[in-house]
């Protein structure tokens, strides 16, 4: 995809949604390379914030900064629990859990046959 004579790709939106969860102070944000074992997309991006409102506003956070860089945002789901809120940008998908969510759901032991990005360029 291009955008303003840039090239946009899953690397660029990967490094979008790092930069915009972690603005919002996301907690222990974790990149899998999903491209070799989904059909789903590229990357799946996995964070957790500790409170309704902090979820929210990682969530809030990813969907405005994927807007303004003209990415689309595909589908939007459990905004209205902000217990885990799925984000589809197409090849990154980016999952948002309340701390309690993630540890029963464990998305990084479903796809463990899915490598770790090295994401520590990506946040501050």
């Amino acid at each position: 995809m291009k955008i303003g004579g840039i090239i946009i790709n899953s690397n660029n939106i990967l490094e979008l949604v790092v930069k915009a969860a972690d603005s919002k102070r996301a907690e222990d944000i974790v990149a899998l390379d999903v491209a070799e074992v989904s059909l789903l997309a590229d990357y799946f991006v996995v964070c957790h914030g500790n409170s309704d409102k902090q979820v929210m506003a990682i969530a809030s956070e990813i969907i405005t900064a994927a807007q303004k860089s003209q990415i689309e945002v595909k589908r939007v789901e459990g905004k209205e629990s902000a217990r885990w809120v799925l984000i589809d940008l197409g090849d990154v998908i980016v999952h948002v859990f309340h701390n309690e969510e993630r540890e029963f759901y464990n998305l990084e032991k479903l796809w463990s046959d899915a490598p770790l990005v090295n994401i520590t360029s990506m946040v501050d």
